[in-house]
């Protein structure tokens, strides 16, 4: 495409509104920016910006350019992140997301992984955010509850996660250890910073707990552990972060109505790339022995 160039520059003043800005972007000279504008509104026999001295407003043409210009990057973003992440046989880079509570299993996992290819840069990426495979932000993506049902998307099953309501020892003691769901209504509870949460086990807190015993909430998953073990109330917390967490012990074992299903996300471009294939079958190994 001869005009690729120009309408770059374009879609960049659009995007950025000054020339200044739009040079900085592209990484040249401003001059170059606006001999481009001139030569493509030229070709196009249109004016695609009104300037002004505050920058340039795309018009209506301008607006139209704009909208196919952005496409046209977004598919190069994705192709490029694609590219990135085929990379050739078991080295390079593998990026890897899953959320932090699946740390305890996914992380030392990931340790043995790699020593049996030590050519790999293994990348782990935890939270709540959903990475955007198709843009080859992550080769595997590990994630909890419905299946994902983005397009593209190749889904399959890695279990459950099992957990279970915790306390502090000292809690326990200085509280008493309910027995029956019934007891559950004198004591404090640990919880999600919004009751909205969707996470199984939490759904079921929302049901069965009146809001005001939830008396300490947070966001990140490790800050509300760390709640049950300091002993603010009882917690849900997953028997492979229980098991290395002192002073704490289990009040109620896992429910199955408790336990978010877990799936091995990847994308179609990459998913029969080496270091994915060898990656998915170790982690279906390894999850046959998770608690």
């Amino acid at each position: 495409m001869e005009t690729w160039d120009e309408v770059r520059t374009a879609y960049q003043v659009a995007r950025v509104g000054t020339v200044s800005g739009a040079a900085e972007v592209l990484g040249v000279h401003h001059a170059t920016v606006i001999r481009h504008i001139d030569a493509l509104e030229t070709q196009l026999g249109v004016k695609l910006f009104q300037r002004h001295a505050r920058g340039y407003t795309a018009t209506e043409a301008g607006q139209d350019l704009l909208q196919v210009a952005r496409a046209t990057d977004d598919q190069f973003a994705q192709l490029a992140g694609r590219l990135r992440g085929q990379g050739e046989g078991m080295s390079g880079p593998l990026v890897v997301t899953y959320l932090d509570e699946l740390s305890p299993m996914m992380t030392p996992a990931l340790v043995r992984f790699r020593a049996r290819h030590p050519d790999l840069l293994v990348r782990a990426i935890t939270g709540a955010r959903v990475f955007r495979l198709e843009y080859g932000e992550a080769h595997l993506a590990v994630r909890a509850g419905a299946a994902p049902q983005e397009p593209d998307n190749v889904v399959q099953p890695l279990g459950a996660l099992q957990v279970g309501l915790f306390a502090a020892t000292a809690y326990l003691d200085r509280r008493g250890r309910p027995r029956t769901d019934a007891d559950l209504a004198a004591h404090d509870f640990i919880g999600p910073e919004t009751p909205e949460n969707r996470a199984p086990f939490y759904q079921w807190l929302a049901r069965s707990i009146p809001p005001e015993r939830v008396c300490f909430r947070a966001r990140e998953s490790r800050v509300l552990a760390d709640a049950v073990r300091a002993g603010a109330g009882l917690g849900f917390v997953s028997l492979a972060s229980a098991a290395q967490m002192d002073g704490v012990e289990a009040v109620m074992p896992p429910r199955e109505a408790w336990a978010p299903r877990l799936w091995l996300v990847t994308h179609v471009d990459l998913h029969r790339s080496a270091k994915v294939q060898a990656l998915l079958g170790f982690l279906k190994e390894e999850a046959k022995s998770w608690p």
